[in-house]
């Protein structure tokens, strides 16, 4: 079945940087868009970013751009957000999904258990 496992969250200072990775397993990754979302305390689940199977495709929400990176290794099946000049405001858990189909927009069908990014000083 898919499975989806999140890493390298952590506690960071404003300013600083973090990479996350998703391993991705039990589907073909090559041909599925992937994403990354964010649920701040309190928060709903939002969008963050998506990439489409040969990463010629790459869409950030406005508060990331210029800021984090999306990235995938289909040799290794995994997904990737380089995170910069992180601010408080990034706090939250980030989650990565597979989306239905290798369209960019299509609807995310599977999700990782996440992994907690918290910046502050």
């Amino acid at each position: 079945q898919v499975q989806l496992v999140e890493s390298g969250g952590g506690l960071v200072q404003p300013g600083g940087s973090l990479r996350l990775s998703c391993a991705a397993s039990g589907f073909e990754f090559s041909t599925y868009a992937m994403g990354w979302y964010r649920q701040a305390p309190g928060k709903e689940v939002r969008w963050v970013s998506s990439i489409n199977p040969g990463s010629s495709l790459r869409t950030y929400t406005d508060s990331v751009k210029g800021r984090f990176t999306i990235s995938r290794d289909n040799a290794e099946n995994t997904l990737y957000l380089q995170m910069n000049n992180l601010k408080p405001e990034d706090t939250a858990v980030y989650y990565c999904a597979k989306r239905t189909s290798a369209v960019l927009t299509s609807k995310p069908d599977s999700w990782g258990q996440g992994t907690q990014v918290t910046v502050s000083a």
